[in-house]
């Protein structure tokens, strides 16, 4: 969710080569019976268009561990509601690095050595596994630009002796937490860690089908980050604009050796993740090991809509809305490759996370990039689908403030940071469920 506003350095440097120099075709490559494959602006699957309506439920692999903080039978009841709802895809993590910040997710996938948590790892099988079994797909991000899930703050702290910045510290204002990440890239020390997991995930065997994730069809993508951006103020993200390219350039290659099979993204925003610049939006994008554009779309966070006058000021939220999703489909044309709005949420209405609060904006705004996906589908455009952020379910805040608390495992589509109702979907949420399921009705109709 955006917030406010292959190895070591020689490998690096070879990227960044990469970065700076123009793609070149990919070489042809039949996609094996069940994959998501790209053929320019398209997804495909079996031969036919892949389009969908999706979701994110980033705390899956959670579920399905065998702890006392997983719940394996609601696991399967959460993908039965979202199958029965006409959703074909989900977004998960598939990484969490163990933090000294504040708010970071408990537990973790990995500390700083290579003893990884097994118990996580088959919790995320036993959601592979589901997934896999009621005909969906997944796109698997490999670590996190923001500090919920520990990331690549966590990272650099485990090579720089312990040094970190807390997202909206007092004493370090925005842009500090991201420019202070910028390092993560010029760190070969944790771009290696950071690439370790990359390898140990990507060739990882699922323990309950059996199955090597690069030979998954449920596995639709893997994805860099989520939300990876180079920085925070301009003059910075320029400043390490060709180590931020190294990174993606040579992550991307990195998992194409590995996994061959499968399509690679970013996980970035858009314009909002590349301080604004077009270029830098379509450089991001531009290698042959990117197979499609990601977009996210936070109108509430960039300021859009008054949180304190959302009626008054929605319509022109969505107006920015459709402007910016145009802006990005413009860039998918360009690079002729296929988009995806990964991310987008809306408050219930007031700004207030109660699930007897009603969606009346929230669903509009929905209905409208909904709209959008289906109108380009229609013409032939390269936007295949959306994920909406993010699926509660029948998780439900322990308090009567909406706060999480540390070691709890309610385990919603809020992340640990955030207000426990801000922008997840509950079950109860029959409007908005309604809508989905009509959407997804209306793409399989294309």
């Amino acid at each position: 969710m955006s917030q406010h506003p292959f190895t070591r350095r020689a490998a690096l440097a070879l990227s960044t080569a990469a970065a700076l120099s123009p793609a070149l075709p990919a070489l042809a490559r039949a996609p094996r019976p069940g994959f998501v494959a790209r053929d320019g602006m398209a997804l495909t699957l079996d031969g036919r268009p892949y389009r969908f309506a999706g979701f994110n439920a980033w705390y899956l692999a959670w579920l399905g561990a065998e702890a006392a903080f997983g719940d394996r039978d609601r696991l399967a009841r959460e993908l039965d509601r979202l199958q029965a709802d006409g959703v074909a895809n989900l977004r998960l993590a598939a990484s969490a690095e163990h933090s000294p910040l504040r708010n970071s997710v408990r537990p973790a996938f990995r500390d700083a050595s290579t003893d990884y948590n097994q118990t996580l790892l088959v919790g995320l099988d036993h959601a592979m596994a589901g997934i896999g079994r009621r005909g969906m797909k997944a796109v698997l991000y490999l670590t996190n630009f923001w500090e919920w899930s520990g990331g690549m703050m966590t990272y650099l702290s485990w090579v720089n002796g312990g040094r970190y910045l807390d997202m909206n510290d007092p004493a370090h204002p925005w842009p500090a937490f991201p420019n202070f990440i910028a390092d993560f890239y010029r760190s070969p020390e944790a771009v290696g860690l950071y690439h370790d997991w990359v390898r140990a995930m990507v060739t990882r065997v699922n323990t309950v089908t059996g199955t090597a994730y690069a030979d998954d069809p449920a596995v639709m993508a893997w994805q860099l980050a989520n939300e990876p951006r180079p920085a925070g103020g301009d003059g910075e993200a320029l400043a390490v604009l060709p180590d931020f390219m190294a990174w993606v350039n040579g992550t991307a290659r990195l998992i194409k050796t590995l996994d061959p099979n499968h399509l690679v993204s970013t996980g970035a925003e858009g314009l909002k993740g590349a301080v604004e610049r077009p270029d830098m939006v379509l450089d991001t994008h531009r290698s042959p090991d990117i197979d499609y554009l990601t977009a996210h779309i936070w109108p509430g966070n960039w300021s859009w809509p008054s949180l304190d006058d959302m009626a008054g000021t929605d319509a022109e939220a969505r107006h920015q809305t459709a402007d910016y999703i145009a802006r990005h489909i413009d860039f998918a044309r360009t690079l002729n490759k296929p988009l995806v709005i990964e991310e987008f949420g809306y408050p219930r209405d007031g700004n207030r996370y109660d699930p007897a609060t009603p969606t009346t904006l929230r669903d509009r705004f929905y209905g409208e990039v909904h709209a959008a996906v289906l109108a380009d589908a229609r013409a032939g455009g390269p936007l295949v689908g959306s994920n909406i952020w993010a699926w509660n379910g029948e998780g439900r805040a322990r308090h009567p403030d909406f706060r999480a608390r540390a070691g709890e495992s309610a385990w919603i589509g809020d992340p640990p940071h955030e207000p426990q109702g801000w922008y997840g979907v509950f079950d109860s949420d029959r409007s908005t469920r309604d809508l989905v399921r009509a959407h997804a009705a209306a793409l399989a109709r294309v």
